[in-house]
């Protein structure tokens, strides 16, 4: 009994041995543990990106500040927030001429006028309510989970760095026009997440990675109607 007991010890440690050594050589957070991060800051830049846009459309004013007398406005029952005449801006936001006023990117100011800090200011900007809700939509999608995996500080850096990434290439691209959104900031998010999915692949794609992983089983299974893939 006595020798049993130690026996089932002996191999309880060892398995304890071989799971630690398999994670330490890993990116991988395995779900529940404690060094899951509690997600604030993701929706921390959800919160100020919608009050930015509530702002922008209060400045806007289309009643008072448009051309026609407010006669063209969207949604006039929103008073001053209602938006632009959807021939000027169709995805239901402020006139390009408050998005310039506010700190959209434009090559003109950037280069001549030397307004660097446009380069940051836009990436707070968006350019109506269809802009936000798609750029808001993928934040949560993918920067929640980043952010419970690796922390608010090395996601909070990507986010903002790919966000200057991107405001100077659409610098060096859109000469001719301005420029708003986070979608260089979203696009580095992605790139980080899917940068971690391949430096773990054969921990998501072994068995024991599917009990941590509720959908990477479907990356080796397909399910059909003649067959279904297991967990």
């Amino acid at each position: 009994m006595a020798s049993g007991d130690l026996e089932r010890g002996k191999n309880i440690s060892n398995n304890n041995n071989n799971r630690g050594s398999y994670s330490s050589g890993s990116y991988y957070v395995e779900p529940g543990s404690d060094q899951q991060w509690t997600s604030w800051l993701i929706p921390m830049f959800v919160v100020a990106n919608v009050a930015v846009f509530i702002v922008a459309m209060y400045i806007n004013n289309c009643p008072k500040n448009n051309w026609e007398g407010g006669r063209g406005c969207v949604a006039r029952f929103l008073g001053r927030l209602s938006f632009e005449p959807l021939k000027e801006n169709p995805l239901f936001g402020p006139s390009s001429s408050t998005l310039q006023k506010l700190g959209a990117l434009e090559w003109d100011k950037v280069v001549h006028e030397h307004q660097g800090w446009r380069l940051i200011t836009c990436i707070w900007l968006h350019a109506g309510v269809i802009h936000l809700l798609a750029n808001m939509l993928s934040l949560v999608f993918i920067g929640i989970r980043l952010e419970q995996q690796f922390g608010f500080v090395r996601v909070g850096f990507v986010y903002l760095l790919s966000g200057f990434g991107g405001s100077i290439l659409s610098a060096l691209f859109i000469q001719r026009s301005i420029s708003v959104g986070a979608s260089g900031a979203l696009f580095g998010l992605l790139g980080a997440m899917l940068s971690e999915l391949l430096a773990n692949w054969s921990i998501y794609t072994n068995k024991n990675g599917n009990d941590h992983c509720s959908w990477c089983h479907y990356l080796s299974c397909v399910p059909t109607s003649k067959w279904k893939c297991g967990n």
